[in-house]
């Protein structure tokens, strides 16, 4: 037999709900305020099939483009053979979720402003750059309580 060819082929566990999560959606995925310029994360939820997006969509993050009562539209990218194209979807908002992407990014452009702020203050200039991590200052390892251990494999021994 051959494999099946549906539109959710494929979709078994990935649509499923998790473990001690199953049942109704909560409220609160209705009381979320989605506007345009939001980026959100595309997320199927398989208790509710109205408004769901293709399996292929799962799992992506795009930008709100369009805000109706009850869905939003997103535009996602999409690879095509050596090519990538936006393409515009309208989901329900039971499966969208405002995404933690830029959560980081925000949260060091804050201190950022903080720090200038402070060194405006003092007269003195800030980095702002994140610094790749230094290797360690050298030191010497002393070898008075710690004596030099020979690693080399175990011989091997054969147990009747």
């Amino acid at each position: 037999m051959t494999n099946p060819t549906g539109y959710r082929r494929g979709t078994r566990y990935m649509f499923s709900r998790r473990f001690r999560h199953k049942g109704v959606t909560h409220l609160s995925t209705y009381m979320k305020v989605y506007k345009r310029g939001d980026i959100v994360d595309v997320k199927g939820d398989g208790a509710i099939q109205k408004g769901m997006p293709f399996k292929h969509y799962h799992g992506r993050t795009g930008r709100v483009f369009n805000v109706t009562p009850h869905a939003v539209g997103v535009v996602v990218n999409k690879r095509v053979g050596n090519r990538i194209l936006p393409k515009k979807i309208n989901l329900r908002i039971e499966h969208v979720k405002h995404s933690n992407c830029r959560l980081d990014f925000l949260k060091r452009v804050k201190e950022n402003e903080e720090k200038k702020k402070i060194a405006k203050e003092q007269g003195v200039t800030s980095i702002c750059k994140r610094q790749p991590k230094a290797p360690r200052k050298g030191h010497f390892v002393s070898t008075k309580y710690n004596k030099p251990q020979y690693i080399q494999p175990m011989s091997y021994e054969i147990i009747a």
